[in-house]
C-alpha cells in the first residue's frame, strides 16, 4: 500500500489509545536505553514546550519483534519496501511509521526524529566533531539522516525530508542550487495587487515551473516552507517560538496544519492550487447556520502538509461541492470574508491566519505567558485534543481596503473609523496538543474561536 492509500476515504477520526501505547512503549525503550534521548525529551518540554513524542518520524524494529506484532494489531498496515526495510503505516491517526527488518535484534528499537535540518541539529547540540555522526545522504538528497547515539539495544537519530516519505534507499535528489532558486521564487513571489486574480495566476505559474523542474512533492515542501517564513515575519509569537525551537535544533518540525482564510470569490481557486501541489480533500467543517462559515481540510500524504481552509458559507452550500464548484457573491461579510476584505487573501497579501503546531499544551502556555505573549482561553479542552490561540497580532489596515469595503456597504462608517485608527486582528500561533493519535478537530470549538476573532467584536 502506498503512502497515499486510504487518505481520501478517511472522513472521521477517533482517538486511538491502543496505538498510542505502542508508540509510548517504543519511546520509553529508547529514552531508558539512551540518556541523551531522555535529556533531549526533558529539554524540549522545559525550554520550548515541545513533546519528544510529537517529533517521531520512524521506529526501526526487528521483523519478529513483539512491538511490531502489537503495532500491526492496532492499525499499522504493510506499506512499501525500502531496501532491506519493510515500512508500516497507521492511517487511523497521527502516528510515526515503522520500519522492520530481519537483520536487527529482536529487542532493538531505533528512533528517528523529525528536524528541519540535520546539520543544524548536530551543530546546536555540539555533535559536530564526532566522525561517527556523519550525515547519511548527500546535500542534494531528499532524505538525510544522522545517528545521534546508539548502543546494543537502541538508537536515536535525526532526519530531514524534502518531499519524500520513504527511507534513504531510493530517495531522489534535487540539486541544491535548483531547490534554493525554487524556494526563493516562492518566498519573493508577488503578493500585492488590486486585482488578486493576478496573484493567483502568478502563483500557479511558479508552482507549475517548480513541479516541472523537480516534482510535485518537493514543490509542495518548498512552497509551505516559504509560507511559514512569510507568516512568521508578521507574528511576534511565531518568531519567539521558532527561535526557542531552533535553539534545540528542530525548527518547525512539529507543525500540524496551516490555516488559510479565503474570500468566497477565490475559494475554489485556492483548493485547486492545493490539489496541484498534491493535497487531497479530507473532512469538511460546518458549524451551523448562525456560525456562517465552513472549512475544507486538505492533506498532502507524502509531505504531511495539512491545510485548514476557511470561507464564509451558507447552510445550503454544504450539500454541494463548495470546494470546487465556486461560491456566489454575497451582500454581507462573515468573519472570514471581512478578514480577507481588510487584509487580503491568505494566499496573497495577508499570509496564513495561523500555524498550528504540536506542543505540550500547559508547558507552552506557561512559557509564552512568562515571555509576555498572551494566550487566549482554550477553545478545545478534551483529553485527546487541546487548542488555544495566542493573542492576535493587530495589523494596520490599508486605506484603500477600508474605502472599498465602505463603498460597497460591507462595513459601517463607525467600523471604518475604528479600523483606520486601531487596525484589525491579523494572525496567531496556535497551541495544539494531540493525544491518542487523534487526527481530527473540534467543530464546535473552532466555531467559537472564529466568532471570538471577528474584527467587529474587537
Amino acid at each position: 500500500m502506498s503512502a497515499t492509500a486510504g487518505l481520501a476515504e478517511q472522513k472521521t477520526w477517533e482517538p486511538q489509545p491502543a496505538a498510542e501505547r505502542v508508540v509510548q512503549t517504543a519511546l520509553k525503550h529508547v529514552c531508558d536505553a539512551l540518556p541523551i534521548a531522555s535529556n533531549l525529551r526533558d529539554r524540549l518540554l522545559a525550554e520550548a514546550g515541545v513533546r519528544l513524542g510529537d517529533l517521531i518520524d520512524t521506529f526501526y524494529v526487528a521483523g519478529d519483534a513483539p512491538l511490531l506484532a502489537a503495532a500491526h494489531a492496532v492499525g499499522w498496515k504493510r506499506a512499501e519496501k525500502a531496501g532491506p526495510w519493510q515500512l508500516w503505516r497507521n492511517a487511523k491517526g497521527v502516528f510515526p511509521q515503522i520500519a522492520s527488518s530481519a537483520a536487527i535484534a529482536t529487542a532493538y528499537v531505533g528512533m528517528d526524529l523529525k528536524v528541519e535540518s540535520v546539520a543544524h541539529f548536530l551543530f546546536v547540540h555540539g555533535l559536530h566533531s564526532d566522525i561517527s555522526r556523519d550525515i547519511a545522504g548527500d546535500v542534494d538528497d531528499c532524505f538525510r539522516r544522522a545517528c545521534v547515539a546508539r548502543n546494543e539495544s537502541a538508537e536515536l537519530a535525526v532526519t530531514e525530508r524534502l518531499g519524500w516519505a520513504g527511507l534513504l534507499e531510493g530517495a531522489p535528489g534535487v540539486d541544491v542550487s535548483l531547490r534554493q532558486r525554487i524556494y526563493e521564487s516562492f518566498l519573493l513571489r508577488p503578493r500585492q495587487a488590486v486585482d488578486e486574480a493576478i496573484i493567483f495566476d502568478a502563483v500557479n505559474d511558479l508552482v507549475d515551473r517548480a513541479i516541472d523542474a523537480t516534482n510535485r512533492d518537493v514543490a509542495c515542501a518548498l512552497f509551505f516552507a516559504a509560507e511559514r517564513q512569510f507568516w512568521m515575519q508578521r507574528n511576534r509569537a511565531a518568531v519567539l517560538q521558532y527561535n526557542r525551537q531552533q535553539r534545540l535544533g528542530i525548527g518547525w518540525a512539529n507543525h500540524d496544519h496551516h490555516t488559510y482564510r479565503s474570500s468566497r470569490q477565490y475559494f475554489s481557486k485556492l483548493v485547486a492550487l492545493w490539489e496541484k501541489l498534491g493535497l487531497i480533500c479530507r473532512e469538511r467543517f460546518y458549524a451551523g447556520r448562525e456560525a456562517g462559515w465552513g472549512a475544507q481540510v486538505m492533506e498532502q500524504p507524502v509531505t504531511g502538509i495539512v491545510t485548514f481552509n476557511d470561507v464564509d458559507l451558507s447552510p445550503d452550500e454544504l450539500f454541494g461541492d463548495f470546494s470546487h464548484d465556486g461560491l456566489a457573491p454575497r451582500d454581507r461579510l462573515g468573519t472570514i470574508g471581512l478578514w480577507c476584505g481588510l487584509h487580503g487573501e491568505s494566499l496573497t497579501s495577508a499570509g496564513m491566519h495561523h500555524l498550528e503546531a504540536m506542543f505540550g499544551f500547559d508547558a507552552l502556555r506557561d512559557q509564552l505567558t512568562n515571555a509576555g505573549v498572551g494566550v487566549m482561553k482554550p477553545f478545545t479542552d478534551f483529553g485527546y485534543l487541546r487548542q488555544a490561540f495566542t493573542e492576535g497580532e493587530r495589523w494596520m489596515v490599508p486605506a484603500f481596503r477600508i474605502e472599498r469595503l465602505l463603498k460597497l456597504g460591507l462595513i459601517t462608517a463607525e467600523q471604518a473609523e475604528t479600523f483606520r485608527a486601531k487596525g484589525a486582528l491579523g494572525s496567531h500561533l496556535e497551541n495544539l496538543e494531540r493525544n491518542a493519535g487523534f487526527k481530527g478537530f473540534n467543530q464546535t470549538g473552532v466555531s467559537e474561536i472564529i466568532a471570538a476573532t471577528d474584527p467587529r467584536k474587537r
